[in-house]
């Protein structure tokens, strides 16, 4: 099982807003991961994130002997990610800087049955997960975000939201509401697919080709995140931004 996650505060930002975790289960058997870009003035955005992080593992980490079943398994993870929205929801109440402060959320559940492995993935936000299977590059995910709304209505082409002025405008946010919609993806994993999760800091500077001609000439999940990150700073860098590879 590959798990690896590297997170850089970028060139321009003062601190790094984006939180992860990864932590393995019952004997090699599970991987749970997650990765949260948080939003707030001063240091709301972090405390956001580090909060739906820790409470997001710690809620799935509860019952592990749930998670390997399908239906109870997405439930947990709805029910983790409600549980952070909640947290952060009453977090803000608490003090004025804190106000409005939420987060993204895009998470993964890897759980080995007797049939082979199967993942699991949630998300909230513009937070994206892709696929890397048989040399190819599927996003998983879809961006809950004004200019992704934008392209499905047919109103921008996915190149013009590239440079869109709203482009960092996301409609759906965990801890901004008493409760929030989640995305939630299945799917079988074969040996030596990945997973990637990663933030907008590294999507909205690298394209699709980009990343999969990183994964492809880095096998090596430590060096391949490094790399990915590496080339976002290359191009300026204005974003913290993160990534996590996982695989079988």
């Amino acid at each position: 099982m590959i798990a690896f996650g590297r997170t850089d505060k970028g060139i321009v930002r003062k601190d790094n807003q984006d939180h992860f975790q990864i932590e393995e289960l019952e004997s090699d058997q599970l991987l749970i991961a997650v990765l949260c870009d948080g939003m707030g003035g001063a240091k709301a955005g972090n405390v956001a994130s580090k909060l739906a992080t820790e409470t997001f593992i710690r809620s799935l980490s509860a019952e592990p002997g749930a998670l390997s079943d399908d239906e109870l398994a997405g439930d947990a993870m709805t029910d983790a990610m409600m549980a952070a929205n909640r947290v952060i929801y009453e977090m803000a109440k608490t003090q004025k800087s804190y106000k409005g402060m939420g987060t993204t959320l895009v998470g993964a559940l890897l759980c080995k049955k007797k049939s082979g492995w199967k993942a699991a993935i949630i998300n909230v936000g513009d937070s994206r997960a892709y696929l890397i299977s048989d040399g190819q590059l599927r996003q998983i995910t879809r961006d809950h975000s004004l200019v992704e709304d934008m392209i499905g209505r047919g109103e921008i082409t996915r190149e013009e939201a590239q440079h869109h002025p709203s482009r960092n405008l996301i409609t759906r946010v965990v801890g901004t509401e008493p409760e929030v919609s989640r995305d939630l993806f299945w799917m079988v994993l074969n040996p030596g697919d990945r997973i990637l999760l990663c933030s907008d800091g590294l999507t909205n500077l690298v394209s699709d080709e980009e990343l999969l001609e990183e994964v492809r000439h880095n096998e090596d999940p430590e060096k391949c995140c490094d790399m990915l990150i590496t080339l976002a700073l290359a191009k300026g860098g204005p974003d913290n931004v993160t990534t996590l590879m996982l695989g079988v």
